[in-house]
């Protein structure tokens, strides 16, 4: 989930996302009946509605799911006009709520703007490989086998020689070379500044061959451009079909476009998009996948802003008139859970009811702005987290608090198990919680408490507001304003409707936000760090605007680096040492993905206990198309 992106990693590879709210949708009509209404001609003129940011500034209550109506039992899909689709039953089909906000009819991926891989178009389209993140290993997909060189200087493909087009034509590497020349040539493409800083070119050695030359070492390159993961990593485009194309970018694409996923898109409205299953897809012949027993996808528009009219989509899902959603808040998945015991969360119906997202949370600040410049005062706001206190509180006792910035999926466990990075933790205790030691800290900077135990210095308060998100931070920034209150910071919440704009230029204040970067190493989070402000923008997301150039040399020695290598685990740990020291920005939880699954229809949805091919259970996400795939019928 996001509300758009920016995609860029340097020696590090990082793909830094401005991953915005890792599992919200963007700004859409209401919701949407369970009827297939009559196909609309695609179009690709409209640019998409901008996300509707979160307004209220009040955080609410916590919702639950309305009480159930009685459940309808329809024995076929959403009914069409007539003529307009085939005839495929209920349990034949899945039906997943989700915000449809691009134009109608955008499925090219080259498309700009409109084309979204999280509105469905993940199923139309694949990569060479995958990533199952929670079994840590490469999925490869269109491509058989990738292997670099003994310096990374050098990756050769291979691909599968059964992999073909919707259209019958096979996936050659002139599909693979267009694919990343296209990147190379093209600087509307979202990979165009890495393609142009480490390929140095792409060769078609046979039809079914295909070598990638880089300009310097390129350890990562493979899986955090070539792979796709998450909301990271391109997909193959036909050279057959945009080759034709004048101007690739004004490119709808529209119903009939060439690609080798396994649904055909045959329908899209403003309301809701229609997926058939395509017999003839490549991967069932390859001996990778086999028939899927879901024979339509039927994406409904739930609307809403980020996070909105999830009650709506509870009440949906508890009739069994949807088989999945976005994710919920906790509060509401374990009302929805309880009102149908068929609906399972990642965690069953345990706490905390979801697996970990890519995007860990942090409190960033400006530290080119006083007095979030002085380092005392930012470990000061640490000091003030009670990470006990918001494990209890918000997730039912469930560990979800964290000091790391990056998730702890296996490579990152690893990293983080290391006898240095575990020195470090040790040394600089980021997760104590003593408010006698913060007061020191900001007497030592020259603050007293004034008559509201609030800490003041030339006639000013720390402005501790945290400028967050309603729809997905309602539950978490109430207890930190609370927690820094106790501390003597000055703490309210801002979930305005500039939220994210105060962040990127740098406003007064703390911002709740993740760190949309490493997944398998600490490479790519650490690189965020290196990323310069310019005027209003961040700099990819680095909203504390840190400013070292000590750090940026050690960040940039490990770009040539395997993570394997020992000298890259020597030099994160370096660069984590001087995170901790500075306290670049203070993690405060693991983000989790509470996506409701509906048995009614549908088994085998992951969860802890079925990771499958381990890829994470987000059907929004890149590999929403093989969690889909993986799912059986019940009934």
């Amino acid at each position: 989930m996001s509300m758009m992106k920016t995609f860029k990693f340097s020696s590090t590879v990082a793909a830094v996302s401005l991953v915005a709210l890792a599992a919200c949708a963007p700004a859409a009509p209401p919701p949407a009946p369970t009827s297939a209404p009559a196909p609309v001609a695609p179009a690709a003129t409209a640019a998409p509605a901008a996300p509707a940011a979160p307004a209220p500034t009040k955080a609410p209550d916590p919702t639950k799911a309305p009480d159930p109506t009685k459940a309808p039992a329809p024995t076929q899909a959403p009914a069409a006009a007539p003529g307009t689709l085939k005839d495929v039953p209920r349990n034949r089909t899945l039906i997943l709520g989700w915000s449809v906000g691009s134009p109608v009819g955008t499925t090219n991926p080259w498309a700009a703007p409109g084309y979204t891989h999280q509105e469905g178009n993940a199923m139309l389209w694949e990569p060479l490989f995958y990533f199952g993140i929670f079994t840590d290993k490469e999925l490869p997909w269109l491509a058989e086998s990738g292997i670099y060189n003994a310096d990374f200087t050098k990756l050769t493909v291979k691909i599968r020689k059964e992999a073909t087009w919707s259209d019958g034509t096979p996936v050659t590497s002139k599909d693979v070379a267009f694919t990343a020349n296209g990147q190379i040539n093209n600087d509307k493409l979202a990979y165009h500044s890495e393609f142009k800083e480490f390929v140095k070119d792409v060769k078609e050695v046979d039809d079914k061959t295909v070598e990638f030359n880089f300009n310097k070492p390129s350890p990562r390159f493979k899986f955090e451009v070539l792979t796709l993961k998450f909301d990271t990593g391109i997909p193959i485009v036909p050279a057959h079909v945009l080759s034709k194309q004048a101007d690739v970018n004004a490119f709808a694409g529209g119903n009939d476009m060439a690609h080798s996923g396994p649904y055909d898109l045959v329908q899209w409205t403003k309301e809701q998009k229609v997926y058939d299953l395509r017999d003839s897809w490549w991967a069932i012949k390859a001996g990778i996948a086999t028939v899927p027993d879901v024979k339509r996808i039927v994406m409904v528009n739930i609307g809403g802003q980020i996070g909105g009219n999830m009650e709506t989509v509870a009440q949906r899902l508890v009739n069994n008139e949807m088989d999945s959603s976005l994710d919920m808040r906790d509060s509401l998945i374990a009302s929805t859970l309880q009102k149908n015991p068929k609906i399972q969360s990642w965690t069953g119906s345990q706490p905390p009811h979801g697996y970990l997202d890519w995007w860990p949370n942090s409190l960033w600040m400006n530290h080119q702005l006083a007095p979030y410049n002085d380092v005392r005062v930012r470990k000061a706001i640490e000091l003030s987290v009670n990470r006990d206190q918001i494990d209890e509180v918000v997730y039912s006792g469930a560990k979800i608090s964290t000091v790391y910035p990056f998730p702890l999926y296996p490579g990152l466990q690893k990293f983080a198990d290391n006898p240095g990075m575990k020195a470090i933790i040790e040394k600089y205790q980021p997760r104590k919680f003593d408010l006698a030691a913060s007061a020191a800290l900001m007497t030592d900077a020259g603050w007293k408490k004034n008559a509201k135990a609030l800490w003041e210095k030339d006639g000013k308060t720390v402005d501790a507001t945290i400028k967050g998100f309603e729809g997905i931070h309602s539950d978490i920034v109430p207890v930190l304003v609370e927690q820094l209150k106790k501390g003597g910071f000055d703490a309210k919440i801002d979930f305005g409707p500039e939220t994210y704009n105060d962040m990127a230029a740098g406003k007064p204040g703390l911002y709740m936000f993740g760190h949309g970067a490493s997944l398998a190493d600490p490479s790519a989070v650490l690189f965020l760090f290196t990323k310069k402000p310019s005027g209003n923008n961040a700099g990819s997301n680095n909203f504390s605007r840190y400013n070292n150039p000590d750090f940026d040399k050690i960040v940039a020695a490990m770009g040539p680096l395997d993570s394997n290598d020992p000298k890259f685990t020597d030099l994160a740990n370096q660069a984590f040492d001087i995170y901790y020291k500075d306290v670049i920005d203070i993690p405060i939880i693991q983000w989790l993905h509470r996506i409701p699954y509906n048995n009614t229809y549908w088994t085998n949805w992951p969860s802890q206990d079925n990771k499958a091919g381990g890829t994470n259970g987000a059907f929004w996400a890149h590999t929403g198309m093989l969690v889909v795939t993986q799912l059986k019928a019940a009934q």
